[in-house]
């Protein structure tokens, strides 16, 4: 079911201090950043490598404000790993897979994620503390 480690999402206070931290320290180069007002975060995605079944990233999250998940959650936990989120080839039928193995999921249906792919989460609490996201990449077209 799992393509590959699509990206780990890192929650940070200040995303232009933790990109140019990435860059120097580790030498990743940034690939895209948004602004996703439906989440509360301003991203940015940085490369780590290609493989096989496509590239992965580190995505470095600041909240817009402190009322969204990722600014409550660093108020509760401070920076750090908010994340992962897995490569899968269908995120919808993903879902109904996991979803069928009593997963309890926190999207119901695929909504809009990074760079155009198809995203859904689920719940920390079924699987051992992690929030997980599933993330469908947008087609490639020939």
């Amino acid at each position: 079911m799992f393509l590959r480690i699509d990206h780990v999402g890192i929650a940070c206070h200040n995303l232009e201090e933790k990109i140019a931290f990435y860059e120097s320290t580790f030498g990743l180069t940034v690939v895209s950043r948004e602004v996703n007002e439906s989440q509360g975060v301003r991203e940015a995605m940085l490369h780590v490598a290609d493989g096989e079944q496509g590239a992965s990233y580190i995505q470095l999250l600041q909240p817009l404000s402190p009322d969204t998940p990722v600014g409550r959650f660093l108020a509760a936990r401070g920076e750090g790993v908010h994340h992962i989120g897995y490569g899968v080839p269908d995120v919808t039928r993903a879902l109904a897979e996991i979803g069928g193995k009593g997963v309890r999921l926190i999207d119901e249906r695929p909504r809009h994620g990074s760079m155009g792919a198809s995203i859904a989460f689920l719940h920390p609490k079924d699987v051992g503390g992690v929030l997980t996201e599933l993330v469908e990449s947008p087609k490639q077209v020939p």
